[in-house]
């Protein structure tokens, strides 16, 4: 898990590129704050060769995206196996072997430089990274073995049993409260691309959130939510208002609305390889799903009527995809087949004429329209005391993306009240899914979203998750699909083969044991 190659310095370069040095990181390594920082830079290095199993994770199963490549598209079809090569951890185990390092041995370094401010920064940067990658785990394996002491020798056990769903979610809101009590993790660093590529409080903030929404903590949601969403630090996260911004999240990159995300630079000779999973074609190894081409044409028409022209900026879906004609980068047209423009492009006239030169486009982790609606769906769990908080919420993000209010209602009108208590439930959580598809098309979010939607009080809305799945799958029998899904364990990851093999204690998912 831990065989890792170091730095000597922090520049830029170093944290978007690792040297190939192959140092063993040993517990007689840790002589000054720079060998912290270095396996902290490690720690990031791992999470970027993690994107393409980020995307593929979060999106596959989802509906939106989906793989022409057969190995790929076992995981669309909930047909995998444990030898299949996405059911592959390593790497994010990697990243929790250099967050444990960090967490188990920057407290007792010797350097009369390194003040405690700065260590508590570096803590709080390894509770983030671990207790992010838990999180991953969680959501696509439910139980994983819960590593919390740094392998540095050859006297730990390798043998280590699953801990529980419940354990791993504690453990999360631990390292996250752990991370925040010293107050020394940064709201910015002190170059401009750190403040929004390494963890930040804003990104511990945002962390907590995710985890709290997922096991139905709602008040503490809302609570980590609001410390974003009402912070007034100068240098906050802020939600970009004006349509004509949204682009800029991806180009070039590192916006305002930015909490967190993986950073590459192709001036450092660093490339992010997204080609292998979105090209400029219409055989894209990566494309939208037929149903979320309908929903963009939805959304675009609507803007249309609205008297929004094609050759300026109108919405999310001119900016963030594309239409080929013959293969080529072409003008918006009648194609069926949309393509991801959001880590090619570089602004919305070059649709016509070009696309990014390098790829090397970052990957976000989290932004803020995302942390709104994930309050918003706090909120609508709440009850209808909170509905028009959350419509308020919605209205916004539609409101960016050129979209008028949701069925119309202005939650500073007369009849506002009334309006909100003809909603039910289900269709406010729907329609703030809806929005967080296509706000964050191909950004690994999708599937989450709808294993959230099936999991929540108890299995209330099993029913409509596997509907929804059911809907964008358009590679595999809608009959399997069906049965598949009825089992909830099937809703998850087999555990890696090689793992089951080497690990004497770990069992197998129960839907993929020989013996279901």
């Amino acid at each position: 898990m831990l065989g890792a190659v170091l730095f000597t310095t922090t520049s830029c370069n170093d944290w978007l590129d690792v040297l190939p040095n192959n140092e063993q990181v040993t517990d007689d390594y840790w002589k000054s704050k720079e060998d912290v920082e270095a396996v902290i830079a490690s720690g990031y290095y791992y999470m970027r060769q993690c994107v393409p199993n980020f995307i593929k994770w979060g999106e596959l199963r989802g509906g939106s995206i989906y793989a022409l490549s057969s190995s790929d598209s076992k995981l669309q079809d909930f047909n995998m196996t444990p030898t299949h090569s996405l059911c592959d951890w390593s790497n994010i185990y990697k990243v929790i072997g250099m967050a444990n390092s960090v967490i188990m041995y920057a407290p007792s370094v010797d350097d009369d430089t390194y003040y405690d401010a700065i260590r508590n920064s570096h803590l709080a940067e390894a509770y983030f990274l671990r207790a992010y990658c838990y999180l991953l785990l969680v959501k696509n394996f439910k139980e994983v073995p819960l590593v919390m002491q740094a392998y540095v020798n050859d006297n730990a056990s390798f043998d280590l049993a699953k801990s529980s769903e419940n354990e791993i979610i504690a453990q999360i809101k631990e390292d996250v409260k752990t991370a925040l009590a010293t107050g020394a993790a940064k709201g910015t660093f002190e170059e401009d691309w750190a403040t929004k590529g390494r963890a930040t409080k804003w990104a511990l903030y945002a962390l907590m959130a995710d985890a709290c929404l997922w096991s139905e903590d709602y008040d503490q949601c809302i609570e980590y939510c609001n410390l974003i969403l009402n912070a007034t630090d100068a240098f906050r996260p802020v939600f970009m208002t004006n349509t004509n911004d949204w682009y800029t999240m991806f180009y070039p990159g590192n916006s305002n609305e930015s909490i967190f995300e993986l950073n590459w630079d192709y001036s450092q000779n660093q490339t992010n390889n997204f080609n292998s999973l979105f090209t400029l074609t219409v055989t894209s190894p990566l494309k939208p799903t037929n149903r979320a081409t309908e929903l963009m044409k939805q959304e675009t028409q609507a803007l249309k009527d609205a008297g929004m022209t094609e050759d300026g900026r109108m919405g999310r879906m001119l900016m963030a995809t594309y239409v080929p004609d013959n293969g080529q980068v072409a003008a918006w047209a009648s194609s069926n087949s949309y393509l991801i423009w959001k880590y090619y492009g570089t602004d919305v006239p070059d649709i016509t004429g070009g696309a990014r030169a390098h790829q090397d486009a970052n990957f976000i982790i989290y932004r803020v329209a995302e942390v709104m609606l994930m309050k918003a769906q706090a909120l609508t769990m709440k009850g209808q005391g909170s509905w028009s908080e959350a419509v308020g919420l919605i209205n916004k993000i539609r409101h960016r993306a050129a979209l008028g209010n949701f069925k119309d209602i202005d939650i500073t009108a007369a009849d506002a009240a009334t309006q909100i208590s003809q909603l039910d439930e289900i269709t406010l959580l729907e329609e703030i899914l809806n929005q967080k598809e296509l706000e964050l098309m191909a950004e690994g979010k999708r599937w989450y979203d709808l294993l959230w939607l099936g999991r929540i009080a108890g299995g209330k809305y099993k029913t409509q998750f596997i509907s929804k799945v059911i809907e964008g799958n358009q590679t595999t029998n809608q009959q399997w699909v069906m049965s598949v899904l009825q089992d909830p364990n099937a809703w998850y990851m087999p555990i890696p083969q090689a793992d089951i093999e080497h690990n004497k204690l770990l069992v197998q998912n129960p839907y993929y044991s020989s013996t279901k």
